[in-house]
């Protein structure tokens, strides 16, 4: 039986948690300060943890980052540094088999305050706020487009980080640049509409659509270039379909958290929850299902199998 992993403390200092992860500082020397990012099995939907974990996730998003971030080794800077939990110095030996598989060693970093969105298909919040307006993130685009419909090219809609609790909120280009700069903004675009062409074209390649993705990037205390940090083209942070499934004007098949999604707005539906915390229990069928199809995902870009148990 998969354990799954809910909450964790370690003993290290300065513990901060997330919707999916919990964050640690690690003293690599006395002048280097890492960051220690746990995925623990939380899920997490319309900006709210819900009660039921699903056990291995954690484990299946590292992978997969820990994938990609190599494929794309010589294309951006990252701040992985590690995913082994024997170079997290002061632990136990029972605390080091609750990372492994599931923890990134990353440099730190201070956090662009811009969540980067790249979008080959419309759908999702994208589609909903299109219906509306005509537009996305202030990008006019053309009539009579459908649910999940082939944009002409892919577009770059950012949106600011929000805290725990709180709603991601869409923005325009300009409003970045408010926030950012123009040449830090132009850079986000250019590098994140690059990594989304890059990987989507290597998905298609192994059967997947990869219809939309989010990135964010931080800046290292020397100033440099911006570097990618958190995660990167995993089920939570990006949606994929099964290419063969593709078909315009409906909601897709997926492989990431869509399953959970409908249940919910099923629940919703029922009047049985409103959207806020704290989130529902998610049956077994549900948990399973979406498992199913995280590992599957795995499987299908990396070409190996991700033993849970």
């Amino acid at each position: 039986m998969v354990e799954t992993v809910l909450q964790t403390h370690l003993n290290l200092p300065n513990r901060k948690q997330g919707k999916v992860r919990d964050l640690y500082d690690v003293e690599l020397t006395k002048r280097e300060t890492a960051l220690l990012i746990v995925a623990t099995d939380r899920i997490s939907a319309f900006d709210v943890v819900l009660a039921t974990g699903l056990p291995g996730k954690g484990r299946v998003l590292t992978q997969i980052s820990k994938f990609w971030f190599e494929f794309f080794a010589d294309t951006v800077d990252h701040h992985l540094i590690s995913t082994d939990p024997a170079d997290v110095p002061g632990l136990s030996a029972s605390e080091r088999t609750v990372l492994q598989d599931r923890m990134m060693l990353c440099r730190r970093t201070e956090v662009i305050p811009v969540e980067c969105i790249a979008r080959g298909y419309l759908t999702g919040s994208g589609f909903k706020e299109y219906v509306q307006t005509g537009a996305v993130c202030g990008i006019e685009l053309p009539p009579s487009i459908e649910n999940s419909d082939r944009l002409a090219k892919p577009i770059f809609t950012p949106s600011t980080k929000a805290e725990a609790g709180d709603h991601d909120e869409n923005i325009s280009f300009e409003q970045g640049v408010s926030l950012v700069g123009l040449e830090t903004m132009e850079w986000l675009q250019t590098k994140t509409l690059d990594l989304y062409s890059r990987a989507s074209e290597y998905a298609r390649g192994k059967g997947i659509i990869l219809a939309d993705t989010k990135f964010e990037f931080g800046i290292l205390e020397d100033n440099s270039e911006p570097i990618l940090i958190d995660e990167i083209f995993t089920p939570d942070s990006s949606r994929f379909w099964p290419a063969d499934d593709w078909e315009p004007g409906r909601e897709q098949s997926s492989f990431d958290k869509q399953i959970v999604r409908n249940y919910l707005e099923t629940v919703v539906s029922e009047g049985a929850w409103d959207k806020k915390p704290p989130g529902p229990e998610l049956p077994g069928h549900v948990v399973e299902g979406t498992m199913q199809r995280y590992l599957e995902a795995y499987e299908l870009l990396t070409g190996e199998t991700l033993k849970l148990s």
